[in-house]
């Protein structure tokens, strides 16, 4: 059996037990302590804090999300870090509100009740839990490919009031492993493992500022789940859905999005196609999902913003919103790797 050693997080005041073969966010996840986090791959920083004491070795990782330096230093990667003595972790980044108010992370089974296209690239997977699975708006969960043990991370669209009732908009990528199910491997009736909720970039209850969604392909997800989640609550906050796509033709859910909009505060929604405007609305714009955001919102800083799409797009947004002087605890996101480069 591994050794089982303490580890103190800072400033926080927490402790908790991990033994050498767990690694330490998920050992926390367990524990019920929601630390912050994003691929939990090693290919973002999101976890990324600095050991204060204690011998700390990491799995795999990319070096751009953590660099050789940094290492030297003392910061760590928290999705791959295994404890080998006692430690006292610094973290640079958490919601006080999440720390111990998360959900539980927990494994459920759900049958698959519909696969449909809604573009060229992007399907709909709905499925139905045994029971009902909470969570909160904007959180994903990983799904286990049937017969391995790889799974893939995609976002509910939905939200906790339809009980049992799941879906998510998942884009294809050639050659992608969960595409190949996709296109034809999963049939109506088949069941999978779900396991989460994971996820910080959720709705703030409580928060009066307006609202700003910024998303592109399968991104839409979470943001319809915050959308729904907002009429849902009768909330009043102003709000304002940025959708990036390559032509008019890469569009879908537009009706869904009219009908939960004239049901919020100030809604608008504007999609910005990239490509081609040949038979877009009147009301889409030109330009990349970050242009449109910058020629049309003066006072970012002034507002909440969600972000979720390819991570070329949340990067550029991060980028914008760094340069508007947006504060960090008013950006919420969760950077997923690319399927395209991993092997999806």
């Amino acid at each position: 059996m591994a050794d089982s050693h303490r580890i103190r997080f800072e400033p926080v005041d927490i402790e908790m037990d991990v033994t050498e073969d767990d690694k330490i966010l998920d050992a926390a996840f367990r524990q019920g302590i929601h630390l912050m986090h994003g691929c939990r791959e090693g290919q973002c920083s999101a976890c990324k804090s600095y050991v204060l004491e204690g011998d700390l070795q990491m799995e795999r990782y990319s070096t751009f999300a953590c660099n050789d330096a940094e290492v030297a230093e003392g910061y760590v990667l928290l999705c791959r870090a295994h404890a080998y003595s006692d430690c006292t972790i610094e973290l640079l980044n958490f919601d006080p509100d999440e720390l111990l108010g998360g959900i539980p992370i927990g494994t459920v089974s759900a049958e698959v009740s519909a696969i449909e296209p809604v573009t060229r690239d992007i399907v709909s997977l709905r499925l139905t839990a045994g029971h009902a699975f909470d969570f909160k708006p904007g959180q994903y969960v990983d799904i286990t490919i049937p017969g391995t043990e790889d799974h893939r991370s995609f976002s509910m669209a939905t939200t906790p009031s339809t009980a049992g009732e799941l879906e998510f908009l998942i884009k294809k990528y050639p050659g992608g492993r969960f595409s190949a199910l996709l296109d034809g491997e999963l049939k109506v009736g088949d069941v999978v493992s779900l396991t989460g909720p994971y996820g910080s970039s959720t709705l703030k209850d409580g928060h009066v500022l307006p609202v700003i969604c910024i998303a592109g392909g399968a991104g839409m997800a979470p943001i319809l789940s915050i959308l729904r989640h907002l009429r849902e609550t009768g909330s009043t906050r102003p709000v304002r859905f940025y959708y990036g796509a390559r032509t008019a033709a890469d569009l879908f859910y537009l009706d869904v999005i009219s009908e939960l909009g004239a049901d919020l505060a100030g809604f608008e929604f504007v999609a910005c196609l990239s490509e081609s405007m040949e038979g877009a609305d009147a009301s889409a714009e030109q330009g990349n999902v970050t242009e449109v955001v910058e020629r049309r919102e003066a006072e970012l800083h002034r507002s909440e913003v969600y972000l979720c799409g390819p991570p070329p797009m949340v990067d550029a947004a991060l980028t914008l919103l760094e340069a508007s002087n947006v504060p960090t605890d008013q950006v919420f996101y969760d950077k997923f790797t690319s399927p395209a480069t991993d092997g999806a």
